[in-house]
């Protein structure tokens, strides 16, 4: 099933004389970028927004995984706290974020002399609370996205980029800083600095699917359930670090690691 669709993009991205990829270097816009770049060849551009958010690390991968593909890449900086909504962090901040970043990826593709622009949103990104969604609806007769286009799961993305040898077919997601603070809290570039260090931390004690949520004096660590054993083998270097990072306190989520955990309470 996976192998039709894929074909099926890829044909449809032929259909352009050239494209720019909205390209995080995560499994969904690698898999896109190297079905571009199988389509068009150097026609194919992925440009990778480099933001105050940007969990750590995230840049280095987009520019491994790009090489890995050889498709073109570019890098823009884009400081996101100019973005009207985004420090206020309202529950729809992720719409303004994304319109922002997309609009800013299409004068990209018109000073580059790109056709159209792609990215990557997935069909089983439209379930649940996902107002970034609203944004790529709004842009759609200027943004292509081929995974809603072609109804591709989360899951069928990941058989793709395996079938292709892509190395991070199996990355867990990281999405922006910004979605580790409640909504209503505002946004600060100390704020995001403090969160980003201590995921980098954790990252660097073995977890990978993780997060660090920022309740003011709490820091509320989410790992997957197996890890809760690891995190309490290590509980003291870890409070120290993070209190270290200005926490008063730290404490494990018993309910585990599980995206978008921030949006229980809006839906309550």
């Amino acid at each position: 099933m996976f192998l039709d669709k894929m074909q099926q993009i890829k044909e449809t991205l032929s259909s352009k004389s050239s494209v720019v990829v909205a390209f995080s270097g995560g499994v969904d816009s690698s898999t896109l970028a190297a079905l571009a770049y199988e389509a068009l060849g150097d026609n194919a551009l992925a440009v990778t927004i480099n933001m105050h958010s940007l969990p750590a690390g995230e840049l280095q991968i987009a520019k491994d995984v790009a090489r890995e593909i050889g498709i073109k890449h570019k890098i823009v900086d884009f400081d996101e706290f100019t973005v009207p909504g985004f420090v206020d962090n309202s529950p729809d901040r992720c719409y303004h974020c994304k319109r922002s970043i997309l609009g800013l990826l299409l004068e990209v593709a018109g000073e580059e002399g790109y056709e159209i622009v792609t990215e990557g949103t997935n069909i089983t990104e439209m379930q649940g609370r996902r107002p970034g969604m609203k944004a790529v609806a709004e842009m759609a007769k200027q943004v292509m996205s081929p995974f809603l286009q072609f109804s591709v799961t989360r899951e069928e993305i990941r058989q793709m980029a395996e079938h292709m040898g892509l190395l991070v077919a199996r990355k867990p997601s990281s999405p922006c800083m910004a979605s580790r603070i409640p909504y209503g809290k505002k946004i600060t570039s100390e704020g995001i600095a403090r969160v980003k260090s201590a995921e980098e931390y954790l990252s660097t004690l073995g977890f990978t699917q993780f997060r660090v949520r920022d309740h003011g004096d709490i820091a509320r660590i989410e790992v997957t359930i197996p890890d809760f054993p690891n995190v309490l083998k290590r509980k003291d270097e870890i409070m120290n670090e993070l209190k270290r990072l200005g926490f008063h306190y730290v404490a494990l989520d018993l309910e585990g690691f599980r995206s978008g955990s921030l949006d229980e309470v809006i839906n309550k």
